[in-house]
Formats: C-alpha cells, sequence, structure tokens
C-alpha cells in the first residue's frame, strides 16, 4: 500500500519534495499523463532510521532518563530528597498495609508492592514528583479474584500488567490515553473512591461479613448494624475528625507555617502510629477493645518467578486457567495503571512535555519487577505524588528513601503491624477517598459541555452497578460513539456567490473525511445542489487533511452524478496528501480538477473558455 504524500507546499508557495524520485502532478500536468510515484529504496532508508534513532545516544537518554537529571545533580538536592522520601515513606507504609486490606491480601503484600518500584522509576522514570505502589483503585480492581483464588492471580496481575504496558510502551502507543476522555476519567474515579470508601465502613464500624463491590457493602453494613462495635465505632470517626483537622494544619501562618505543613503531611503515619501504641497499651492490661490487623510475616519478600500456575482448593491452575479467571481485568488493570500514573506526570509537570510512552515503560518494568517480589499491580499514587511534590522534592531519586524506608519496616518492625486496628486503617482510607470524589468536575463539565454529562454519569452509575473494569468500558464506548457521529457527520457550510454571470455553489466540509462520513457528504453535496440549481459546484477542502479509498470512491461518485446534469465540479485547495490519494485511485479523472491557488474568478473564467454556450 503506497502511503499518503504530505503537503509540501512551503509558506512561500514553493514546493519542496521530501522523496527526491516521485513526481508530484501539478495543474499544469497532462491528464493524459500516467501517474506514478516511485518511493525511496527500503534497504537504506531503514539502515539509516537505525543509525540515526535506535542507536542514537539521543534515545538511550530518552529510554534512560535517569542518565540525562544525574550528571546535573546538586548537593543541596539530597537534603531535599531525603526529606521528601522519608514522608512519603510515613505515607506510603500505613496505605500499603491498608491498600493490601482492600484487595484481600495479607497485609505484608502492601509492603511488598511499595519499595520495588520506587527503585525501578529512579532509572527510568521521567517526573520527580510521581510514587510508584499501591493504589486504592488497583487494589480494589484484584480484589475479586483474590478473594475467591488467593494471592497467586494479584501477582499474576502485576507480571501481565507489567508486560502489557511495557509492550504499549516499546510500540510508542502512548497516544492511546487520549481516547479517555476527562469526563471518563472523572466518572470512574468518583465511583472508585466512593466503592472503596463503601468497602470501608464494614471496618469502620467493627462489622463482620465480605464487601467487595458498592452495593454488595452497603447490603452488607445494613444486615449487620446491629452488630456495631462501639470502640471501633468511635476509634474510626474519632480518626477521620482528627485526620481532617489535621489536614487544615498547612494552612497555619507564621512560625507554625513549617510545622503545620510537616503535621499535615505526615497525618496519616502519625494516626496509624497513635492508634497502634493505644491498641497495645490497652492489650498489655488485658483489653482488647479494638479488631486488630493479626500478625503480618516479617522479613523481606522471596525473590521467585510469579506464579505461571497455582493450586486452590487442591484444584490446579494452569496459566491459561488463570489468565481466563482473570477476565476483562487483564485489560482494564493496566488501562487503569496508565491512566492514572500519565495523568499524574502531567498533573505535576507544570507545563512541560512529558512522554507518556517512557512513562509507561518505566511503569511496565516497575510491574514486572515488582511481580518477582510477590508485588500486586502498581502505578502512580495521586496521593503520595502529591505528598512528595509539596514535601519539595528535586529528583526521582527521593523514591530510593521510600523505597530503603519501606524495606526497613519489612525487616524489623513487622511486629508491631500486629498491633493496628483495623478502625484507624479504614479511617485513613475513607478520609483521602473523600477527595477523590470529583463531583465538581460534574458542575464544571455541565457548565462547559452540556452533553459530555453523558459519559460522565454513565461510567459513575456503571461502575458503581457493574463494577470497574466493565463500568470504563461503558464509558468509554458511550464517548467512543459521540466522537464517531462526529465524524460521521461534519459539518458542511455552504455559499452561493454569482462571478461574470455564473453562479456558483462553494461547499466547504469542516474537517478530514473518513468512510463513515462519505455518504453523509455526497448527500449534502446533491441536496443542497437541487435546492440551489448553478452552473458550477466548486468543494473547498482547506480543512481536510485526510481522505481514505471510501471517500475518494465517493468524490468520484458526485463528479459523476452532477456530470449527468451537465454540471461540472471542481476541487479548490485540496492538501496536496489529499490530492495524492484521489489521483491514486483515478489520474485522469481527477487532474484537470483540481484548482489549488486560482481564486473562484480564475475558475470561471477556466470554465468559460471550454463552455461559450452555457456560460
Amino acid at each position: 500500500m503506497t502511503p499518503n504524500l504530505p503537503d509540501t507546499t512551503a509558506p512561500g508557495g514553493k514546493s519542496t519534495n521530501i522523496f527526491p524520485k516521485e513526481k508530484i502532478p501539478t495543474k499544469n500536468d497532462d491528464a493524459e499523463e500516467n501517474y506514478a510515484e516511485e518511493l525511496p529504496q527500503l534497504g537504506p532508508l531503514l539502515a539509516s532510521r537505525f543509525r540515526n534513532g535506535c542507536c542514537s545516544t539521543k534515545l538511550v537518554k530518552k529510554r534512560f532518563p535517569i542518565l540525562q537529571w544525574l550528571p546535573a545533580y546538586r548537593r543541596q538536592y539530597f537534603l531535599e530528597d531525603i526529606v521528601a522520601g522519608l514522608t512519603v515513606g510515613l505515607t506510603v507504609i500505613p496505605q500499603g498495609i491498608a491498600y493490601a486490606v482492600v484487595a484481600n491480601l495479607e497485609p505484608q503484600y502492601g509492603l511488598y508492592s511499595a519499595f520495588m518500584g520506587c527503585f525501578v522509576y529512579f532509572v527510568f522514570g521521567c517526573c520527580k514528583d510521581i510514587t510508584i505502589g499501591p493504589t486504592a483503585i488497583l487494589s480494589l480492581m484484584v480484589q475479586i479474584h483474590v478473594a475467591n483464588l488467593g494471592p497467586a492471580f494479584a501477582i499474576l496481575s502485576a507480571f501481565l500488567t507489567g508486560c502489557l504496558v511495557l509492550l504499549l510502551g516499546l510500540l510508542n502507543l502512548g497516544f492511546l490515553v487520549q481516547f479517555i476522555s476527562v469526563p471518563v476519567t472523572a466518572g470512574f474515579t468518583s465511583a472508585a473512591a466512593i466503592t472503596i470508601a463503601s468497602g470501608q465502613v464494614k471496618s469502620l464500624l467493627g462489622l463482620p461479613g465480605k464487601s467487595n463491590e458498592f452495593i454488595e457493602s452497603w447490603v452488607n453494613v445494613f444486615r449487620y448494624i446491629h452488630l456495631t462495635r462501639l470502640w471501633d465505632a468511635l476509634l474510626g470517626i474519632g480518626s477521620i475528625v482528627i485526620l481532617l483537622l489535621m489536614m487544615q494544619l498547612k494552612n497555619l501562618d507564621g512560625r507554625w507555617k513549617v510545622l503545620g505543613k510537616y503535621l499535615s503531611l505526615s497525618r496519616n503515619a502519625m494516626i496509624v502510629i497513635g492508634a497502634t501504641v493505644l491498641a497495645y497499651l490497652l492489650s498489655k492490661n488485658g483489653n482488647s477493645p479494638f479488631q486488630l490487623t493479626g500478625n503480618v510475616t516479617s522479613g523481606l519478600p522471596p525473590i521467585q518467578l510469579p506464579p505461571f500456575s497455582t493450586i486452590v482448593n487442591n484444584q490446579t491452575y494452569a496459566f491459561a486457567d488463570m489468565v481466563s479467571e482473570l477476565g476483562t481485568s487483564v485489560i482494564a488493570l493496566p488501562m487503569i495503571a496508565i491512566l492514572e500514573c500519565v495523568a499524574i506526570a502531567k498533573a505535576f509537570s507544570k507545563g512541560k512535555t512529558i512522554d507518556a510512552s517512557q512513562e509507561m515503560i518505566a511503569l511496565g518494568l516497575c510491574n514486572i519487577a515488582g511481580s518477582f517480589f510477590s508485588s500486586m499491580p502498581v502505578t502512580g499514587s495521586f496521593t503520595r505524588s502529591a505528598v512528595n511534590n509539596s514535601s519539595g522534592v528535586r529528583t526521582p531519586a527521593g523514591g530510593v528513601t521510600t523505597g530503603i524506608l519501606v524495606l526497613l519496616a519489612l525487616g524489623l518492625l513487622t511486629s508491631t503491624f500486629y498491633y493496628i486496628p483495623k478502625a484507624s486503617l479504614a479511617a485513613v482510607i475513607i478520609t483521602a477517598m473523600f477527595f477523590m470524589v470529583e463531583f465538581h468536575a460534574a458542575a464544571e463539565i455541565w457548565r462547559t459541555k452540556k452533553i459530555d454529562i453523558i459519559p460522565y454519569l454513565a461510567t459513575l452509575i456503571f461502575c458503581l452497578v457493574l463494577g470497574l473494569e466493565y463500568g470504563i468500558i461503558v464509558g468509554i464506548g458511550i464517548n467512543l460513539c459521540f466522537v464517531l457521529y462526529l465524524t460521521s457527520r461534519p459539518q458542511v457550510f455552504h455559499r452561493i456567490e454569482r462571478i461574470n454571470s455564473v453562479d456558483l455553489l462553494i461547499v466547504t466540509p469542516d474537517q478530514s473525511l473518513v468512510y463513515s462520513s462519505a455518504e453523509y457528504l455526497k448527500y449534502r453535496v446533491l441536496k443542497l445542489f437541487q435546492q440551489n440549481p448553478v452552473d458550477l459546484v466548486v468543494i473547498e477542502g482547506s480543512a481536510v487533511s485526510y481522505i481514505d479509498t471510501t471517500v475518494a470512491k465517493i468524490l468520484a461518485g458526485i463528479v459523476d452524478d452532477l456530470a449527468v446534469q451537465g454540471r461540472p465540479v471542481y476541487f479548490w485547495n485540496w492538501k496536496r496528501s489529499v490530492q495524492n490519494t484521489m489521483l491514486r485511485l483515478d489520474t485522469q479523472r481527477f487532474v484537470p480538477l483540481f484548482k489549488r491557488g486560482e481564486t473562484l474568478v480564475e475558475i470561471v473564467k477556466c470554465w468559460t473558455l471550454t463552455n461559450p454556450i452555457e456560460a
């Protein structure tokens, strides 16, 4: 298949041909002349691209961003990165344990997931603010599989997620993220936050039972509400109140400003530590009023291959069986992981260009490496990245400190995790979810473009009712239907002009044309001609930068249909690349019809010279 050629008309009006051996027809070419183009030699072209692209220093630095920022690293950055890394570490430890609970995993899996991504992103990541680790949304998405089948499926999910994300990054498919619109993202994020918070009400009140999905969570709450444990409820609700109050400390002024900032940043760690100390002291006095996290396996995770087979309830699952059980999450998890990570990178880019493909490569490697350390799927965390940014991190080296702190916690502090009350972890998660529900986005979307509220509400509702994987697919599907409709119904402007006693119908489509819009364009042109029977029809194509084979055939059909009625059609100001597509379909037909650069007066004059009677 011969590729379309780019428009090579320079601003000054001169033609510059990037394919030296190619013949580009102009308006002066003879209509009988055969049109053909010669592509450059494939071998030399590939060799040149390989020398200049694949093995270039520029590409190596692009794929290993550490080679760009590390040589420029300054000594004063070191202390700032250490402080930021420690602050994030104090946040990720309680969050990691909490998100493991969300995923129905033992608490240590949250910490297993929190360190390897920090080290890998240090080498391959572009954004200094991003911290890679477990997140509430991904934890919720693997929850249903873990609840029924065990941790092996969460670890395999991390490996498969990493492989797919890495593949997409290597293929430079970062642009795919653009197909997930802001309304869909806002609806999904809000639904995930509501679902996660709903699932933690059980632990907040000390209720029994399971709660995986939104509806199931509230059914469980109302079924067992009479079994609410007073002390768990008091601790949980009190923790939420304290967390919300501590958030306001960052607004202090004067000499208390710095202290208030760091107290606010470390609020999660302080609540968990305070609740743990309280539970420990009460247990030493023979009291156990709270539901506790329980035993946390001490030590570092074993380094081993991801589980490509497993045994659950005496039933052996081969690799294909495991992938089948994971179902749509094999696609949904990578998509959500990419969306979160790239969105955070854009949020903290401060106007700089973000290489989405490189972020995908880094994220894929983080998940693959983590799966060898019993990690569940990970991605960038909104909360911890914001903490990292506000703590003054200067480079991705801050993540190394976070990773080391998590490893120290695994090696030295796991015995103290036993006394962490579940209610305090639930309070930490619920409080974080308060600010992830993007109801303000609904008002903004409604104010900006009312029709966009449909994919927002559809995503929100279907995520809550059907689950996150299916909900976001529904939202994206609805959004794509809008896009397809717009591409199939281009705006077609028209005007009637009279020049030298000749009536012209000038039709102007406002966008590129693809197969879905071809018949509509033909219908509009012929209907406009029927309503305005003129001497000449001019289709103006300055806004059309692309057409496909179907459109080219339909344009030829328009020429034929109007020729039957004795009315010629001219194509005015069409881009060279679009002309080439039409010429490859039928050179003899289209060459005389192209008018590029002429005025309407010149077009009319050209026509009257060949049609004196009609004129």
